[in-house]
């Protein structure tokens, strides 16, 4: 070996023991050699420094020139022999020219084209476990992976629906009960219509049962499977007092009536929703009632905030008569909400109760060992969630699922210095007040979207991905809070609606960049059926965008292939529908529903 290559090798091996990345300039490259240098012994008025640079540059160079050829394609035999591959060069395809302003709208935005899809094709999209051909009763398929439509559905607006893994229920536009899949029927899963006249507004399912609420106030129970509707007893149509060409004669098909007796004057029940065994309702007047919702087991864990009442001690008469849940009476319920074996009520002035099954902490409190049950309905102490900080929270909406609760809290913020009106431009002011959101219960699957996998809540924790969040108003020139639209709780996955900014009407005199954009929407916990809609099977504890409900068609056919455009819901808002905005003209909304394994979008109208 000659003396020069020795004193290069010697020179690499003690200056460069941390060489610089592929990509690196020479300057850059220069640099760490010069402080690598530095960092030796100086000799001989610094002449030792200079020659290590030297040696060092160049030893530098004798190690990366050859890669760096090989990776740049300049000496592809060289990076052949070295075991690299040659790089493909790629260049951006031009974009073609938009024919018009609406042409050039849908190239620059996936968004304003999910927007005006919405509008001109509305229907549902499912996803999820198909085991009940709930979602394709065409398909022998266990699972389905993204978003299918139902083709029943096609260009149809529904008042509610329903997804479960065995069975479905949805409330058309006239409102009539539709049902469909093997729990309703073995022999023909394709959806059949059949409630009709009772002009339904919104529905909630049991373990085997569908829990409907009209228009005008009355709850219906209809059993799931069509066997029992046809071959139970039928109840009497009762006349109308308003009409005199009211039907007489047996209903066809056997439900029953849950609607409580001896309501006031003018208060009628408003609301509804069920577990799995157990039922809530909520009329005008802030009043609470509970049922057993179930024909396969009577309520045992407290859900019915009834203590004491159980199938042995019950009162005389239907198993399924309604309760009124007395603990809750002067507290004005305004929205209430159940999981599978639990109960949860906020009243006006955001104090939330919860009661039932409390095996996982879903109600918010730690988990007593050999007690798991709490009958009466408890208040939660939501204050302690913010300490000694001066805020005052209150609850502004509930949600529960499966085992699991959430609850949105506001809470007004001390004006920062500075910050106060009239002192600051409206443009740089904080908003005066911080939306958080609460969960509590399992979250082994992620359910919790806290960041973390856990068995028992012993308390409620806060979701901070979908908390304390703010964005910029253009129309307000100032800074708002992003709260949430709704959430929507699965047995052991949810969906949370964003309540941002949206902009869904660009007129003709509006610029060709001026497009469409709905509501984020955000899914996380379970996926073992594929319901989150990510194509993967992997479950999620954070809250996590999806792809577009048509897979990205419409945007690879717009040129768009390989970007990430993300789900958007089309807010409430007034249209034409049909190709070309030509058809009828009505109020309709993207919702979704969260069902027991399956998920669905749906075109809801207003």
């Amino acid at each position: 070996m000659n003396a020069p290559q020795s004193m290069m090798r010697r020179a690499s091996r003690l200056r460069l023991s941390a060489r610089p990345r592929l990509g690196t300039s020479p300057r850059q490259w220069a640099r760490c050699a010069s402080d690598t240098a530095e960092g030796g012994p100086r000799r001989r008025g610094g002449k030792a420094v200079g020659f290590a640079a030297v040696f060092a540059a160049a030893a530098a160079g004798a190690y990366y020139y050859p890669k760096l050829r090989a990776r740049l394609g300049s000496a592809p035999e060289d990076a052949a022999a070295a075991g690299h591959h040659r790089a493909e060069l790629e260049f951006e395809k031009a974009r073609r020219q938009a024919a018009s302003k609406e042409d050039n709208r849908e190239l620059i935005s996936s968004q304003h084209l999910q927007v005006k899809k919405s509008w001109e094709h509305p229907g549902v999209y499912a996803w999820g476990s198909n085991a009940g051909k709930v979602i394709d009763p065409t398909s022998n398929e266990k699972n389905v992976k993204l978003p299918r439509r139902i083709p029943y559905f096609d260009n149809r607006l529904l008042r509610d629906l329903k997804l479960t893994q065995n069975f479905g229920a949805a409330i058309t536009e006239k409102g009539d009960l539709v049902q469909w899949g093997l729990g309703f029927s073995k022999a023909d899963p394709t959806p059949v219509t059949t409630l009709k006249g009772k002009d339904l507004a919104k529905i909630e399912v049991s373990e085997d049962r569908i829990i409907a609420l009209s228009r005008r106030g009355s709850v219906y129970a209809i059993p799931a499977s069509r066997d029992d509707q046809e071959g139970g007893k039928k109840l009497e149509q009762q006349k109308s007092s308003w009409s005199l060409w009211s039907p007489s004669g047996s209903e066809a098909i056997s439900f029953r009536n849950l609607t409580p007796a001896g309501l006031a004057w003018g208060e009628r029940v408003a609301d509804i929703s069920s577990g799995l065994e157990h039922c809530l309702m909520l009329t005008s007047s802030g009043r609470v009632f509970s049922s057993a919702s179930s024909a396969s087991a009577f309520p045992s864990k407290g859900q019915m905030g009834i203590p004491g009442l159980s199938w042995e001690n019950r009162p005389k008469g239907r198993y399924d008569q309604p309760h009124e849940v007395a603990s809750l009476r002067g507290f004005d319920i305004k929205q209430m909400a159940t999981g599978d074996y639990h109960s949860v009520v906020v009243d006006k002035l955001g104090r939330i109760f919860t009661f039932g099954d409390n095996a996982f902490g879903q109600l918010g409190f730690e988990t007593e060992i050999g007690n798991p049950f709490i009958s009466t309905p408890t208040i939660l102490p939501i204050h302690k969630l913010y300490g000694s900080g001066g805020l005052a929270p209150k609850v502004s909406s509930i949600a529960a699922g499966g085992v699991n609760t959430f609850f949105a809290c506001e809470a007004g913020l001390p004006n920062a210095p500075g910050s106060e009106a009239g002192t600051t431009a409206p443009s740089k002011r904080l908003p005066q007040s911080t939306f958080d959101l609460w969960a509590a219960g399992q979250g082994t699957c992620g359910s919790l979207g806290t960041g973390k996998w856990t068995h028992v809540s012993v308390g409620p924790t806060k979701v901070k991905a979908l908390s304390g969040l703010s964005e910029f108003d253009e129309r307000r020139n100032q800074l708002m809070p992003i709260k949430i639209k709704a959430l929507s709780i699965g047995a052991t996955h949810c969906c949370a609606i964003m309540d941002n900014v949206t902009q869904t009407s660009v007129s003709n005199r509006s610029s060709e960049n001026e497009t469409y954009w709905g509501s984020d929407v955000v899914f996380w916990g379970g996926n073992e059926h594929y319901q989150l809609g990510t194509g993967k099977r992997n479950n999620l504890n954070v809250p996590t965008y999806i792809g577009p409900l048509d897979g990205g068609e419409g945007d690879a056919a717009r040129g768009r292939q390989g970007q990430a455009h993300r789900l958007c819901l089309t807010p409430r808002q007034t249209a034409r529908l049909g190709e070309g905005g030509k058809g009828r003209k009505v109020t309709l909304e993207q919702k979704v529903e969260s069902g027991r394994l399956v998920t669905g979008v749906y075109s809801a109208i207003c």
